[in-house]
């Protein structure tokens, strides 16, 4: 898959509102974008990357024979 193909936008300063470090880089790496006040939207490789760690989670917990559970949001 190509960086095109993920909609990623990188930025070379971390935009003013961003406080935190790990706040800067996720916005920086066009792994989120900001859509309201507060409001965040995920971008296709932060999909990408929830997903992925999901599975590893998923995987682990089968071996030791855990069941998933899913709360309301």
């Amino acid at each position: 898959m190509r960086a095109q193909d993920l909609l990623l936008v990188t930025l070379r300063e971390p935009p003013a509102e961003a406080e935190l470090p790990s706040h800067q880089w996720l916005v920086r790496g066009g792994f989120i974008r900001r859509v309201a006040s507060g409001v965040y939207a995920y971008m296709p490789l932060m999909w990408r990357v929830l997903r992925k760690v999901e599975a590893i989670i998923r995987e682990e917990m089968e071996a030791i024979g855990a069941l998933e559970l899913r709360l309301p949001t």
